[in-house]
C-alpha cells in the first residue's frame, strides 16, 4: 500500500487524537505508553516497544537518515487504523496516537529491510464484532466516511505543499511533492468526484471539482482548458519548468482542493456506496491506470494505481464484517484476491523513484499491464457481486 503524506484511516478502535508534532521530544503521560518508531540509515524500522498495555498508544515516529523510508502504518489485518507519512530525514518526529485493544496488531513500514513488525497490546480483549449484519455493514459505512475526510485531509497539505515548491521555482522538490500529493485523491476519487461548483449546471466543467483537480489531455475540454493536477503535471515533467502559468496552475488545484474539502464534508455513506466506489476505483485501474494514459507526462502511473486499489480495499474491509456474516466465502475469496494484486504491486516498488514506484515506462507497460489487468479482474468480478448483497442485507 502506498501512502506519501499525513492521512490517518480509523476503524472500530477508539482514536483519541491524529496530530502533526513538532520537535524530536515527546512528554509521556502516564495514562499512555508511548513507541518510539525510528527509521535509519541502514534500512531499519526500529521499535522501543513491541508489547503494550491496552489503552492509549502514543507512536513517535522519526526518520535519522533513510531517504527510502518515509511511512508507517498500525493495521489490523489488512485495515489500516494509523498511519504517518512523509516522515523524510530532517523533519520535525511525527506522532499519532490510537487507543488500543488487547490483541495483536502489524507495525509496517514499507520498504523498510523488515516491513511488518506484531505490536502485543496486552489487557482487555477486543470486542467482537455483534449485532445484525446490517448494522454491521452501517457501522462499516460510518467508519469509512471517516477514512474519506482524513484523506481529504492530508490532500489539502499536500496539495498545499506542492503549491510551495512550485512557488519556489524548485523544479526537484515540485516533482516529489506531485508524486507525494497524487495518491490522496486517487484513493477517494469515487467518492468526491462530480460535485459542481454552486450554481452550475451539470455538464458545465468549469465548475466540476472534479475536472478543475484532475482533467486529463484524453478528457479536455476546449472550453476550459488545462486545469489541475495533470496541468501541474505537464509542466513540471515534459516541459521540466516551472512559468508564472505553472504557479497560476498550482494555485487554483490549491484553491479548487480546498473547496473539495469543504464539500466533502457532507458526505454521507450507506453499505452500497462502498461496495460501487472499490468497484469503480478497480475500474480506474483497468480503464486509465493499467494503460498509462493517466499520468502520460510523469509516468507515476503505478502510484495512481496502488492508491485506487488501496481506496477499494479500504472500502471492502469497513464492509467486511457485515460482508462475512452474509456471504464468508465471498468475503475470504476477495481477501485472498486483493492480497495478489497488492503482492504484484509490491514487486514493482522502488525506494528511489518519486512515489515509491518504478516508472511506469512504455517498457514497464509491456512487461506487467498484462499481468496487473488480470490480477484486478481476478479481484473485479468477486467484488463486483457485492453491492446487492449488503444493498439488500
Amino acid at each position: 500500500m502506498s501512502r506519501l503524506l499525513p492521512s490517518f484511516a480509523l476503524a472500530t478502535v477508539g482514536v483519541l487524537s491524529l496530530a502533526a508534532c513538532g520537535g524530536s521530544a515527546t512528554t509521556t503521560d502516564s495514562k499512555s505508553s508511548h513507541i518510539k518508531v525510528t527509521l535509519t540509515s541502514s534500512g531499519d524500522c526500529t521499535y522501543s516497544a513491541t508489547s503494550v498495555p491496552a489503552g492509549p498508544i502514543t507512536f513517535d515516529i522519526s526518520n535519522t537518515g533513510a531517504p527510502g523510508l518515509s511511512e508507517f502504518e498500525v493495521m489490523t489485518g489488512e485495515r489500516i487504523i494509523g498511519e504517518r507519512e512523509n516522515v523524510a530525514p530532517g523533519l520535525p518526529a511525527a506522532t499519532f496516537t490510537l487507543t488500543l485493544d488487547g490483541g495483536a496488531y502489524t507495525l509496517y513500514c514499507p520498504g523498510a529491510n523488515t516491513e511488518k513488525t506484531t505490536l502485543t497490546v496486552t489487557g482487555k480483549a477486543a470486542a467482537k464484532a455483534s449485532g445484525s449484519a446490517a448494522d454491521l455493514l452501517a457501522q462499516g459505512a460510518a467508519e469509512y466516511q471517516t477514512y474519506v475526510q482524513a484523506q481529504v485531509d492530508g490532500m489539502v497539505t499536500a496539495v498545499g505543499r506542492l503549491h510551495e515548491a512550485v512557488e519556489s521555482g524548485d523544479l526537484a522538490a515540485a516533482q516529489r511533492a506531485y508524486g507525494e500529493a497524487r495518491p490522496f485523491y486517487e484513493k477517494i476519487e469515487s467518492d468526491v468526484e462530480g460535485f459542481l461548483l454552486p450554481g452550475a449546471a451539470a455538464g458545465d466543467n468549469a465548475a466540476n471539482l472534479d475536472y478543475l483537480i484532475d482533467m486529463r489531455a484524453s478528457n479536455l475540454d476546449p472550453a476550459v482548458g488545462w486545469t489541475g493536477f495533470h496541468a501541474v503535471e505537464r509542466d513540471l515533467f515534459e516541459k521540466k519548468a516551472i512559468t508564472e502559468q505553472t504557479k497560476t496552475y498550482a494555485h487554483d488545484l490549491d484553491t479548487n482542493v480546498q473547496k473539495l474539502a469543504t464539500v466533502a464534508k457532507t458526505l454521507t455513506f450507506k453499505p452500497e456506496d462502498l461496495a460501487n466506489g472499490a468497484a469503480g476505483l478497480l475500474e480506474e485501474v483497468q480503464k486509465n491506470k493499467v494503460t498509462g494514459e493517466e499520468e502520460a507526462f510523469s509516468h507515476l502511473d503505478l502510484v495512481d494505481l496502488a492508491s485506487n486499489v488501496e481506496g477499494a480495499q479500504q472500502a471492502f474491509e469497513a464492509l467486511k464484517p457485515g460482508l462475512a456474516k452474509i456471504n464468508p466465502t465471498l468475503s475470504t475469496q476477495i481477501d485472498q484476491r486483493f492480497g495478489r494484486v497488492q503482492s504484484l504491486l509490491d514487486s514493482l516498488r522502488s525506494r528511489t523513484a518519486i512515489g515509491g514506484y518504478v516508472t511506469y515506462t512504455a517498457t514497464v507497460r509491456a512487461a506487467e499491464a498484462d499481468r496487473i489487468s488480470q490480477a484486478v479482474q481476478a479481484l473485479q468480478d468477486p467484488l463486483s457481486q457485492i453491492a446487492e448483497k449488503v444493498a439488500t442485507a
